[in-house]
């Protein structure tokens, strides 16, 4: 029981960690701020913006520093790369030292560095903690990283400090003091062999990830529909205590859980009916995942023999799931590139368009609207990635191959860029804005257990580093694109120059952004047909996989009855 309950312990303490780390989301908050204090350009800023999502190039060097260190050391060196990195931009920004362009572009990617730390740290927590729960336990966990925008912006409120500097402070403290609170169940972690996994177990864990999944959209809708009323710093430091105490909650549920079937055990035994109840996750998950892929044991001694290649593939298409791809088959599969592009047209693009919302918000006249556009980004973006459990809640009740579950997702990003070309009304930019933090959350979530689905469990870690390349290069290509646009329209005999303090001109109209938004809807549409051209093309392994899934928990049910 100790070891139970100290397992729940730690995915709180990894949901706390990733929805205090979701920080370079409110980049937008302060990029303004930024672009005066150095006196660059739109272009120069979209370098800088660059730079934090360049850090994930480097989020290799986490999974190396876990084979010389502690986990818990790795936690607190991600902690204090981000103090250092946001520090010093905080120290910048107050005009208490200066350094060149150059010198910030290293703060950021040291920032954005600790950022994939932390997520490593958050991943091996819940592979270790949850093996035969490990997809809804990595959902639940990452969908928190989506409110980190809505809780940076009640705690800014909160402080009531007028400057947009608050954030980048925040930044910096606000994830070193949640790591040293997750230290106390991390360092107190149960050995693995005290974890359960009995089927019975696996089946109350799963009630238990209902009810956090529940407490978890009601945690988001907390903070959507309460942040926009904390206009005061009072109700704004209500309305913070009222989340911190959200975030505390779910460790009551497992104990409530665990008391519950303890003092009903015995008629839960009486009225238990085999194969009535659903199992949210696979029977053994990634662990035994070939296992339940082929399902019957003739079909696995035929790939012993020498025969499985043909049955994985046929003609350069993947029909059996789960079977490993290192790192250079991966790379020349046609159904990893058609996933690189769907992840780099859709996904990507909603992380860069979040990046640009404050200069966004400002070209259309609504610069007072941008902290609570980044709350409905983020907010959006959260429920997006807890839809992204759907297909394992869904699995008995509708089957449907994740890679269609992630083609519609991809839909609303073009509807949202070509809303925004065709009207800049303050009603268009947010529905645009919760359209594309949606459909972004969505992807950014589910892309594990794809990557982990379609080119095996084992290579997960490599080949999701090899997956999440595209977003540097995305955040540089699509940023330079609208950064090039926005100072080219500055010059714009028909637009309105507002000149700030310092002599940097702002582009202001619909022109500075319209260009760009007709071209990311373009592409994000290059995206979706690029995901549906994925789902076509795996379709026949996700039918193969329920079908041996089937038969596998069957026979499965047979050997309970008839032993």
């Amino acid at each position: 029981m100790a070891g139970q309950s100290r397992k729940w312990m730690i995915l709180v303490a990894t949901i706390w960690i990733q929805a205090f780390t979701g920080t370079n989301f409110d980049f937008s908050a302060y990029s303004s701020n930024l672009k005066s204090v150095l006196g660059i350009s739109q272009v120069q800023l979209n370098y800088l913006a660059t730079a934090s999502d360049l850090g994930k190039i480097f989020g290799w060097s986490s999974g190396l520093a876990l084979l010389y260190l502690p986990l818990w050391s790795v936690l607190i060196l991600a902690a204090s790369m981000g103090f250092i990195g946001y520090g010093f931009q905080w120290l910048l920004l107050q005009n208490l030292i200066s350094v060149p362009h150059s010198m910030v572009f290293l703060l950021c990617l040291l920032s954005g560095c600790s950022i994939c730390w932390f997520n490593t740290v958050c991943f091996v927590l819940c592979n270790q903690n949850f093996p035969t729960n490990r997809a809804l336990a990595l959902s639940l966990a990452i969908s928190f990283n989506g409110l980190s925008p809505a809780i940076y912006n009640l705690a800014a409120k909160a402080i009531a400090s007028p400057e947009s500097s608050v954030y980048v402070i925040l930044n910096a403290l606000l994830p070193l003091i949640v790591s040293f609170a997750a230290l106390v169940p991390i360092l107190r972690q149960p050995h693995l062999q005290t974890l359960p996994q009995s089927q019975g177990a696996v089946r109350r864990d799963s009630f238990i990830f209902i009810i956090l999944n529940i407490l978890a959209v009601f945690t988001g809708l907390y903070l959507l529909l309460l942040n926009s009323v904390a206009a005061f710093s009072s109700s704004a430091r209500i309305i913070f205590g009222g989340a911190l105490f959200l975030l505390v909650l779910p460790l009551c549920i497992p104990g409530i859980v665990y008391a519950r079937n303890w003092s009903l055990k015995n008629v839960i035994a009486s009225f238990r009916l085999q194969g009535y109840g659903y199992n949210l996750v696979d029977v053994d998950d990634h662990e035994l995942h070939k296992d339940l892929l082929i399902g019957q044991d003739e079909y696995y001694k035929n790939s012993m023999n020498g025969t499985m290649k043909s049955k994985v593939t046929v003609k350069n298409r993947l029909l059996v799931l789960g079977e490993e791809h290192p790192a250079r088959v991966l790379v020349i599969r046609l159904d990893f590139w058609l996933y690189y592009v769907a992840y780099f047209c859709g996904g990507t693009i909603g992380l860069v368009y979040s990046n640009n919302l404050g200069q966004i918000s400002q070209s259309l006249g609504f610069a007072s609207k941008t902290t609570e556009l980044l709350t409905l980004y983020s907010s959006c973006s959260f429920f997006g990635r807890l839809l992204a459990a759907a297909p394992d809640f869904l699995r008995e009740k509708l089957h449907f191959a994740r890679t269609g579950w992630l083609a519609i997702a991809l839909l609303p990003t073009p509807i949202a860029f070509f809303l925004l070309t065709a009207s800049s009304s303050e009603r268009a930019l947010e529905a645009g804005t919760a359209l594309i933090g949606l459909s972004s959350g969505f992807i950014f979530a589910a892309a594990a257990s794809v990557t982990s689905e379609l080119f095996g469990p084992n290579s997960m870690g490599v080949n999701h580093n090899i997956l999440i390349t595209n977003i540097p290069i995305g955040s540089l290509a699509y940023g330079l694109l609208a950064a090039v646009v926005y100072d080219s329209n500055i010059k714009s005999s028909g637009l309105i120059i507002m000149e700030v303090v310092d002599g940097i001109s702002i582009c202001m109209g619909r022109q500075c952004y319209l260009q760009t938004f007709f071209w990311w809807g373009v592409i994000s549409l290059f995206g979706l047909s690029s995901s549906c051209l994925l789902f076509l093309r795996t379709k026949p392994a996700y039918d193969r996989f329920e079908k041996n899934m089937i038969l596998t928990t069957d026979s499965a049910y047979r050997n309970l009855l008839f032993p």
